[in-house]
């Protein structure tokens, strides 16, 4: 049996949303009037479970769209950022390369430079050297001797006066009969201390005592 309904009703009897019942009308599937500017549908009864498995059937497949559609805006989304996300890091590695190397050129550089300017000192060095080297020397050589100088070059040990007396064929017995005797006569080359029995032999060709 046949009742006729408005768009709304007949959505809820035959369990169908508002788009779905407008689909319908739109393909001929439901019979409507129009009153009063309003649309009403002819609702047959047993329709109710014929059209269950047409409703369900038509959502299933506009659910599968909405989410297939949903699904593919979150991939694109996704590869996007991944796209994103390469190009970042291919600039950020380029990035990092070109830093690597101006530090490593700015670092030969400045070993160049440390080289150079090591090299100019020694250049510099050497050629002050040999301008005051002889100066120097000069110096020291006409720089008047100080007393503790004098006395380690003006006398000379005892064991070294045997030495040169031996050379003159002098035994160890005539060297010491001759410092014994330049002692008695007060030979101002021999000074011996009585009290540390030290003997001082002040530097000399001794030419008179061979």
């Amino acid at each position: 049996m046949e009742r006729l309904v408005t768009t709304s009703e007949a959505a809820q009897i035959l369990g169908l949303s508002l788009q779905g019942i407008h689909y319908r009308i739109k393909k001929d599937q439901l019979k409507s009037i129009k009153k009063d500017g309003k649309t009403f549908v002819y609702v047959d009864v047993d329709q109710k479970q014929e059209q269950t498995p047409v409703k369900t059937k038509v959502e299933t497949v506009v659910n599968q769209q909405i989410i297939h559609d949903n699904s593919q805006a979150i991939i694109d989304v996704k590869n996007e950022q991944i796209e994103l996300l390469q190009k970042s890091m291919k600039w950020m590695k380029k990035q990092y390369i070109s830093e690597i190397f101006r530090l490593e050129k700015n670092q030969k550089r400045i070993i160049e430079v440390f080289n150079s300017e090591i090299k100019l000192l020694q250049s510099a060095f050497n050629e002050m050297r040999s301008i005051y080297r002889p100066q120097i020397q000069q110096e020291i050589k006409t720089k008047p001797k100080s007393e503790t100088e004098k006395k380690s070059n003006d006398f000379i040990m005892v064991k070294d006066f045997f030495v040169l007396m031996k050379r003159y064929n002098k035994t160890e017995q005539d060297i010491r009969f001759i410092i014994f005797n330049a002692i008695k006569n007060g030979d101002k080359r021999f000074i011996y201390n009585k009290t540390d029995k030290k003997l001082l032999i002040l530097n000399s060709d001794f030419i008179d005592l061979i």
